[in-house]
């Protein structure tokens, strides 16, 4: 049974940084594309990162995080993170870990979905 449990979200004032880690089990880990979306209130899930099988070597990101957050993975301990730094109040989502065999930037095909975290960023 394939499970991806996100944790580190939280309240965070803006201008502020928050580290979200993604513990996967159940599948192997270093041949899925890992990524991260969010869904504020009232609108569509949204692609926010992505990061290549293995190696991690390509990293994608939507333009509205480009130079903020920062993805990364460690094969060893079967997580992936995201780093989000000068937080905004419209950051306030909750984020979803991803996974998927498919190797595409914007993660256009999810075998499997995380239960999402809160990140509130307060103004």
């Amino acid at each position: 049974q394939v499970q991806l449990v996100e944790s580190g979200g939280g309240l965070v004032q803006a201008g502020g940084s928050l580290r979200l880690s993604c513990a996967a089990s159940g599948l192997t880990f270093s041949r899925y594309a890992m990524g991260w979306f969010r869904q504020a209130p009232g609108k569509e899930r949204e692609f926010v990162a992505s990061i290549s099988s293995w190696s991690g070597d390509l990293t994608y990101y939507a333009d509205s995080v480009k130079g903020r957050f920062t993805i990364s993975r460690d094969n060893a301990k079967n997580t992936v993170y995201l780093q989000m730094n000068s937080l905004r109040p419209e950051d306030t989502a909750v984020y979803y870990c991803a996974a998927s065999l498919l190797q595409r930037p914007r993660m256009v095909n999810v075998d499997y979905w995380g239960q999402g975290t809160q990140v509130t960023v307060s103004s």
